[in-house]
This record gives structure tokens, sequence and C-alpha cells, in this order.
């Protein structure tokens, strides 16, 4: 707690806080306790140093000019450095935090005034600020380290004759020493790298023996044990890369008597010694570079490389890699087509590929390990080297790790206390509690088995800093890793020992003090079986905690950063199997590690201002509009994304959501009623019980982002469609169905605001009390059945615009055709002869395969030997490659000769909306036997064949007499057989302020020539008019342009001019 929740923190937590709302739906009683971590090294460090700043400088301090201070140090060196003008005046740590390098500045820029800096100075002060203000973010938002990685150190010993450089070290044991991760390799060797420009140092070992390697490694390796003093690296020799290539090294267990020691310029001085072990058999790096070595003469002569250092040497087949040979680097080398060691994208996903399945899969060839598993064998491997003087364990940390004096940190060995992870059982231990953990998803899986595999000896004590003394050694602190691996059990009773009170001070609710605590008292509470303690506590208090602890145990769920797999939370496993060795049932259920947060696709940083706090994200985005975007930030692993868009857009579908079920509520009486039986009605039903079950599936897999996507984001996307389908009006049951369905399914992410709805629906009740909606029963065939007719509706908008198009050629009239009025719908009951037989083939090769079809060219050869076939060869193969593409989008039911539904009903039964979605008079549907040649060849099952054309018509006038009411007179054509409603429609797509058919009165004058010619009279309208029935038709009379009335068995002509009133 040394500064505001970030973004990155609340994308963690709200893993843990989506679930508990899901599971609290689900009928379960949930506890979702949340502590706040105040031990560790910053606080401490942080108020030391402010400590310091006041004593230097006074109070409020006044510190001297930076720029100054940097100058007058380096004239204090002893040293001559050439300042490089291109590097900026700040420190990299300066630079990296981007403020002051003074701690005083950083409590500035949080905002706080210089009095209220001076009690910072104090660690204790950071516990009483900053968790307060924690817990307030929290409710706003709606809840009620890198470690070291160990080297095998390959001892490679230079031979005669030396390097030139090298030959005053002569009678001395002068080693080459080579870090690796992968010490089952070294059977491999061909040579070992050198970086010709890099700086190397000799410098001499508490054996005497000299080392050559980088400063850094050498730093690293002096506090490990290494040199005669602690600290400091005896140096004996400086030197270049190029000054040892060339040397001749006898390196241990490869089959090669001598090796030499060749160049490679991308190797990195950040990272282990400087010198690398070369094993082109199984190494994709070293593979491509030893081939481009291999090649290049040229290159080999500008660094003096012999042939014979090079030419006679080939890669070791060591280890069998299935799907990979015993030569794997060269194999996938081949197989990505990498051509130098400068391909580094595509060597890093042959890395990828190759070294995970290595380890679990690979067997060894060599002698002693033969028919071995790697991940068997690694360990040993290195055991047999370093009992032999052949290797030595050496430890750096994982990448830079950068003090808060801005010094680069070093792995040391120290005087510590060790928790011994390698222990046989109780790793056996570990690995059972993981068998049966929930990790979804392969990779934390994995992550944590390579986690227990490594994992030995962990320092889990500090001198420095705030946290729990260790029990048996009261000098030490525990380290914050390890301080906190069972802390869940203790939140289980916490709320009866603490209260409200955040450090625990002053009676307890049970009356309870905490030195009362004793160990005899936690095992009571904790083990089943435990005996009563020697105590002053009520039993009846005990045992409160004790059913307290028992009903919430075991852990459901832990949700964290995945960086803390293969630390904290596989120390958790351990102590919880440490803890309750013999009752599995309080094991950890389940993990859920995920990425970092990205802020608008970039790394969360101060320096750069790309930086949220919780705080900040609420007043700018909302609590629902935040905890929307961390939902849609990402599921897997891998690096998630919030975007600040996406936030504003969230908050805007959540107001929308609102205004929506608004309008309907006050709009209730106008919704339909009466059986809810119509095809969108049924499919509308059908695709929320589906979303329902989707929903229910996602979150109870953890996947959040997909809960929204299927939860709201489809969910909203099946009541657009409803509602745009729904010609009749959308039914009242179905919207209030919705209404609480999608209510109940955001509400895990979205508290606030379904809240907020439920109330508009006049539950009594909070929804939090509300259970998950129960889904009824999905009709998969009616929803397929929609998505069809969505996409007929599609297709023909796209078959009008082309119609539409003007002519394309260089000569004749461009002009765009007029637009249709009527269009015929041609639907097939089966596939033209040819695609049926193409079909059957298919679905043959199909059940045969077992789901699969076969390449191409078998397809190809076994179609073009059918007779029937033959003149269609140009159309064959691209309907198979359509069906293949639909094969694997839509599954097997794509082979299918028939449709699973009726397309002329569905067509049929919406042949309003598609009239009208297309703005055309009529849509005629016919069977595809019953159209022409190429109507019969071109269509097929699902993919209806459609003619546009203009029906001929006479122009009449349409009048309307009402006095200020919007609706002006206008001119429509009259075709052959139209009736009153053609008529009014026809006019509706004109006039948009008409929106019911039925409000339309539409009259013919009784003297069709002179009537027109009269004033109306105000509220006399219908004067000297007859209104037209439903059943009258209209006939037309092309050629002299008159338009004649046929009702009740007379004929009448209506004259150019008809009236209509809108009521």
């Amino acid at each position: 707690m040394n500064g505001r929740l970030h973004l990155g923190h609340t994308f963690s937590l709200s893993k843990c806080e989506f679930s508990v709302g899901y599971q609290r739906l689900k009928g379960k009683i949930c506890l979702f306790p949340f502590g706040l971590h105040c031990t560790g090294m910053p606080i401490k460090a942080c108020a030391d140093k402010l400590r310091r700043e006041i004593e230097l400088y006074g109070c409020p301090p006044e510190f001297p000019d930076e720029e100054e201070e940097e100058e007058e140090e380096e004239a204090k060196g002893d040293e001559v450095v050439i300042k490089d003008k291109t590097k900026g005046k700040k420190s990299k740590f300066a630079a990296k935090s981007g403020f002051s390098k003074y701690q005083w500045g950083i409590m500035k820029s949080l905002g706080l005034s210089d009095e209220e800096i001076m009690k910072f100075s104090e660690a204790e002060h950071w516990l009483d600020y900053f968790p307060p203000l924690a817990i307030q973010d929290l409710k706003n938002m709606g809840l009620k380290g890198v470690g070291p990685q160990e080297y095998t150190l390959i001892k490679m010993k230079v031979i005669e004759p030396y390097p030139a450089k090298l030959i005053g070290l002569k009678g001395k044991n002068i080693f080459l020493v080579a870090g690796t991760l992968r010490p089952e390799t070294v059977f491999g060797q061909t040579n070992c790298w050198v970086r010709p420009d890099m700086k190397y140092i000799g410098f001499e070992t508490v054996d005497g023996d000299i080392f050559i390697c980088t400063q850094r490694a050498a730093r690293n390796m002096a506090y490990q044990g290494f040199t005669k003093t602690n600290g400091v690296v005896p140096v004996v020799k400086e030197l270049m890369g190029e000054e040892i290539l060339g040397a001749a090294l006898s390196s241990p267990l490869t089959c090669y008597k001598v090796i030499y020691a060749l160049p490679m310029l991308s190797i990195k001085e950040d990272k282990g010694t400087g010198i690398v072990m070369s094993v082109p058999s199984d190494s994709p790096d070293d593979a491509a570079a030893f081939r481009d070595i291999k090649k290049k003469q040229a290159f080999r002569a500008k660094y003096g490389i012999k042939d014979e250092m090079v030419l006679p040497f080939e890669p070791v087949p060591i280890i069998e890699i299935p799907g990979y040979s015993n030569l794997s680097a060269p194999l996938i080398c081949d197989e990505l087509k990498i051509q130098s060691q400068n391909d580094r994208e595509k060597l890093a996903e042959a890395k990828e590929r190759l070294y995970l399945k290595a380890f679990y899969e690979g067997v060894m060839l060599v002698d002693r390990f033969k028919g071995q598993k790697v991940l068997d064998v690694k360990k040993l491997i290195q055991k047999m080297m370093v009992d032999n003087s052949e290797a030595i364990i050496y430890m750096e940390p994982e990448k830079q790790v950068m003090s808060r004096s801005a010094d680069e940190c070093v792995v040391a060995l120290c005087d510590q206390w060790y928790l011994d992870y390698g222990e046989e059982n109780w790793k056996q231990q570990a690995f059972e509690c993981l068998r049966t953990l929930e990790t979804f998803g392969d990779e934390t899986r994995r992550n944590f088995e390579a986690a227990l595999n490594w994992l030995q000896e962990h320092a889990c004590s500090r001198t420095y800093g705030l946290g729990t003394r260790l029990p048996w050694d009261e000098q030490w602190l525990i380290e914050s890793l390890s301080d906190s691996t069972i802390y869940m059990a203790y939140y289980t009773v916490a709320h009866l020992l603490q209260g409200d009170n955040l450090r625990g001070q002053g009676e307890s609710p049970l009356k309870i003090r905490a030195n009362q605590m004793s160990k005899e008292v936690w095992d009571y509470i904790f083990y089943k079986n435990a005996p009563f303690p020697a105590t002053k506590i009520p039993k009846e208090a005990l045992d409160k905690l004790k059913q307290e602890f028992e009903f919430w145990y075991p852990l459901d769920l832990r949700a964290s950063g995945k960086d803390l797999v293969p630390n904290h939370l596989t120390y958790f496993i351990y102590n919880h199997v440490a803890m309750w060795p013999d009752e599995r049932k309080k094991w950890p259920l389940a993990v859920r590690a995920n990425g970092h947060l990205l802020l608008n696709s970039e790394k969360m940083s101060k320096s750069t201002g790309n930086f949220l706090t919780l705080y900040q994200a609420i007043g700018k985005f909302s609590a629902d509009g935040m905890r929307l975007a961390l939902a849609d930030a990402g599921d897997t692993v891998e690096d998630a994304n919030f975007v600040e868009a996406m936030a504003d857009a969230g908050m805007l579908r959540l107001y929308t959501w609102v205004e929506w079920v608004k309008e309907m509520l006050a709009n209730w009486d106008s919704l339909r009623s009466g059986p809810a039986a119509t095809f969108n009605d049924r499919v509308f039903a059908s695709e929320m019980n589906a979303g329902i079950i989707k929903t229910d599936q996602n979150y109870e897999k953890m996947m959040f982002k997909e809960a929204l996507k299927t939860g709201f984001f489809e969910f909203q996307a099946a009541k657009d469609k409803y509602r745009e389908l729904a010609i009749e009006g959308m039914h009242r049951d179905l919207v209030l169905q919705f209404i609480e369905a999608q209510t109940l399914l955001l509400v895990p992410i979205c508290p606030h605001v379904c809240e907020y709805i439920w109330g508009l629906l006049n539950k009594t009740d909070s929804i939090m009390k509300a259970s998950w909606p129960v889904p009824g029963p999905v009709d998969e065939i009616l929803i397929r059945s929609s998505q069809y007719l969505t996409e007929v509706a599609h297709d023909l908008r796209v078959r009008l615009k082309n119609y539409l198009a003007p002519a394309k050629g260089k000569k004749g009239n461009k002009e765009a055709p007029p637009k249709p009025s009527h269009c015929t719908i041609y639907v097939a009951k089966n596939y033209p002869p040819w695609q049926h037989t193409t079909l059957s083939v298919l679905q043959k090769h199909y059940q045969a395969n077992g789901g699969d079809l076969p390449d191409n060219k078998v397809i190809a050869s076994e179609l073009g030997s059918l007779p029937e076939l033959k003149k269609y060869m140009k159309k064959v193969m691209p309907f198979v490659a359509m069906v293949k593409e639909n094969l694997e989008k839509k599954g097997p039911r794509v082979l299918d000769l028939e449709l699973e539904f009726d397309e002329r009903a569905v067509l049929m039964e919406n042949i309003v909306y598609l009239t009208n979605s297309l703005e055309l008079e009529h849509i005629e549907l016919k069977f595809a036997s019953e159209g022409d040649e190429k109507i019969k060849e071109d269509c097929c099952p699902g993919k209806p064949f459609c003619t546009f054309r203009v029906e001929p018509g006479v122009p009449i006038f349409l009048v309307n007499p009402q006095p200020a009411n919007g609706h002006f007179s206008t001119k429509i054509e009259v075709r052959q057989g139209d009736g009153r409603d053609a008529i009014i429609r026809r006019l509706m797509k004109i006039d948009r302020g008409i929106k019911d058919l039925s409000k339309v009165k539409l009259m013919r004058f009784d003297d069709p020539l002179l009537g027109p010619r009269r004033v109306p009279v105000l509220g006399k309208e219908d004067a000297e008019k007859t209104p037209i029935l439903e059943q009258a038709v209209f006939h037309i009379d092309l050629a002299g342009k008159q338009v004649r009335l046929a009702e009740n068995g007379r004929t009448t002509d209506i004259g150019d001019t008809l009236v209509y009133v809108v009521n």
C-alpha cells in the first residue's frame, strides 16, 4: 500500500468480483474478502529516503539543481568519463519513474502538501493514509516480482595454443564460462559463441581458476561465493571478444575433443555471461548462426577463423522429439524457411514451438541417459556435471531489476532462511494438488508444472522492510511473496477478530485479544480433530471461529497476475498442502491467472502519462463504464487492453439501454399482446434462451469478455433484429422477458445500472437477491432459418444495388435503369444434378475419413472421372472450395442434400419485411423448377435466385384536403390488379408521416371530371366522394392512360385524382 490502486490492480480483482456476482445469481453464498498488503520493502525504503532528504535539505527541503549536482559528482570522481551528449541528464531510474529523483518530489506529484508529506517519513503513516483511500475506491467501484534465474555454468577450458591476449596467464586454469538453461544439451556442443565487439574480463575465483565472462555476470558471481571476498571481483585481464576468437576449448560431455570460440553478433550483454554454448542440433539460434558461418568464408576471414575450426563440425543428434526428429533445430529452420541468424521473428517462433515440446516430450539418445525423458534427467545431468567440477550453479535476475537507489540489482548468496520446495514428498503433494486444480487454461497449468519442476530452496526471509517476524528467529522478517500464502484461511474469521478495524486494534467482536491467539488456538480453528487448547477464550467463541472456517474453506478461487505463477502462487499451493497434508478437501480448487493490463494498447507508465488509478477511472468513466471496459479488456493470460474509447462507448451503450427500457415501459400499452407465436416471436425467444445458456457457460469458465459478448452485445443485437423484422410490432411479454434477462446477464459486470433498471421494473427486492434466469427450449433450426432470412435480405439488397448500377462499357447508354417495383424470388427444393453429385461424393469422403475431407487433388481426380460432371468441371472445384469453407464455419450440415427447414415458408412469413426493406411494391415466390434453365442451374437450397422488373402503371394524383396537418398532394402510379391497401402502402413510402395503414381513408370523386376542380369545404372532406372498399381492384388501360375501379360487380372510371384523409 505505497500508493492508490491503479487499473492493473483493478483488472485482477475484477475477475473475482465478476465471478462472485455470477455465483451469487446461481444461488451460492459468496465470500469475497479483500486484504491490503502492508508488508515488504517499498514503504520502508520510501519513508527512510524521505527522512534522509529532510535531514540533508531541511523541511520543507531546498534541493540543489539536479543538473548542477550531477556535474559536481562527476568532478569528484576519480575517472575521467567522456560524456555522451546523446544521452539524457536523468539516470535510468529517474527517467523510468518520470519524477524527480527526490522522494519529496514524488509525494508532491500525488497532490500532497508539505505539511502532509512530513508525516510520510514514518512508515506507519503510509499504513494509515493509503488503505482507507483504497477501501473508498473499491466501494465506488461496486465492491461491497521478479525472481532469480538459475543457470548451469559450463566450464570450457582454454587449451593450447592460447590466444595472444591470454598467454600471460599461462599456468593457470582458464575457463570460458557459458550459462545455459538447458544442461541436457551439453552433449551436442560443436563450438561456443563470443561477441567480437563486447568487453569481457578475466577474474580469479576462490579456487585460483580464471573465469572469462562479462563484468555484469562477474559482479553477480562475486555475491554468490565465486570470489575470495564477497562482492569483490578480482579482475586479472580486460579484453574484447575478438581477442579470444579462435581459442581452442575442451568442453565437458561433447563428442568433439576440441571445439573453438566463434563469432556471433547478436549476443546480449544484459543476460547470461556473454559466452554462449552452441548446440545447433537443438537450438534454432545456434543452427542458423552455425549455417551462416559455414557458408560465409568472408565472414570467417574477417575474424581470423580458420576452416578447420568450423567445416569439420556437424550437428550431433542428442534428443529425439516427436514430430521433429533427432535434429530438431535444423528441421524447424527448414520448415520455417529461416535464411539466417537475422530472421529474429521466425527464430522466436521456432524456439516457442520447440523448447516446451523438447522439455516435456523429448527423449535422450546419449549413453547413460538413453531412452529417458528430458524432464526426468535435466537435474541429474546438472548434478553430475557439478559433482565432477565441470559446471557450477549460477544465478542472476530474470530480467534487469533497478533498486530504488537507481542501482542494478544482483542475485546474492546470503546467510538466510530457506524453504526447501525441492523436498520430494512435499513436491509430490504439490503436484497432486495441481492435478485437480482448475487453471482455466493450459498455459497457466504448464507454467505451474514448470515452476514445480525447477523450484528448489527459496529464501523466505529478509532483514529490512515491513512485515511479520519469523516465529523461530525474530531478527528476520518473512519476505512478501512467502508471507501471504494461506492468508485466505484467516479471511474466513477476520470479521470476528478485527471487525471493521483495519489494524485489528481495540476489542474484537468476540472479545478476543490478539495475544490470546496462540498456535494451539489456531490449530483448534484450522484442524478438525485438534484438541481444545488451554486458553481463557470461551469455547463458544472458538467454536464460532471453527464453524466459520469449516463453512467457507476450501478456497474456491484465487485470481492474480500471471507473473506470480512461478513464485507466490506456487508457494500458495505448497503451503496449503503443508498445512493440510491429510485433508485434501482443504486444498485450493481454482487459480485464475491474468495477463498485464495495457492502457490504449500501450504499457501503463507514469512517465509517459499513460496511467490511470482506480479513482481516476471511476471519475472518468463511471464505475459501470469502467467495469464494462475491464470485462472487455481480455480473458487469456496474454496481456489485456483497457481501451478508453471502449469505456466511452460502453457508457453510451449503457445509457442507450436504460433509455430504451424507459421508452418501452412508457409505451407498454402500444406493444402487441395475445399469443407470441409469429415466426419472429419464436426466433427471438429461442435466441434469448440460447444467449442465456452461452453466457452461463462463459461466466462459469470465467471468460468475461466472451460473457459480455454473448450476454450483452449479441443479446442486444438479437433484440434489434427482432424490432426490425417484427413488422406487426414487438410482443410485450417477450419485451419484458428480454429486459429482465438482459438485466440479470449483465449484473455481475454492471451492477449499478442493472439495479436501477430492476427498480424501473418495480421489483421489490434488490437485484442482488435475484436468481440467474432459467432458459427455455432452444430451437437451433429455427435460429438458423432466421439467419438464412437475414442472409437472403442482405443478398437481395446487394443484387438490387447491382441492378440499379449504370451499365458498364465504353459505348451505349450509361443511365441507371429505373427503380424496379416487383421482384420474383426462386427457391430450390433440390440441388442441380451436378451439385447433387458433387455433394454426394464429398459426403461419402467426410464419413469415411472420420469428419475430414481429402486433398483437393484427390477430390478433383474422382469428380473428373464422372461422365455426368465432364461439362461442369470449371464450376465443380470452385463449388468444392465454397463447400469446404462453409464446412469449417457451419459444420457437416452444409453437406446435406436438402435444407433442414422450409425456406419458402420462411420467406413467405417475412414477405412484408422483405418487400418493405427493398422498397418494392410486391415480391412473388416461385420454385426454381418454374424458371428457365439459367435459374434451374444457378438456384440451389439456401441460395435463392431473384429477378427484378418494373411493372407498368398509370400516374394519378393523391390529394389531401385536411388543413394544417403536414400531409400534401402527391403523384403515384396505379398498376394492374392493385387493391386499396397497395395504393395506401405506396403513399406511405412517400409520406413518412403516415405510420398506420388503418388510419388512412381512400376515396374517389363521384364526378371524376368536375369533382377535382371544386374547392373542398372545411369539415366536409367526404362530400361528393365515395370510400374505396378493401376488396376493390384497380384496372388500367396503358394505351389510354385510364384507371377504372371494380367493386361490388360494377366498374367505375376514377379519372386522374383520388382523395385521402388521415385520421
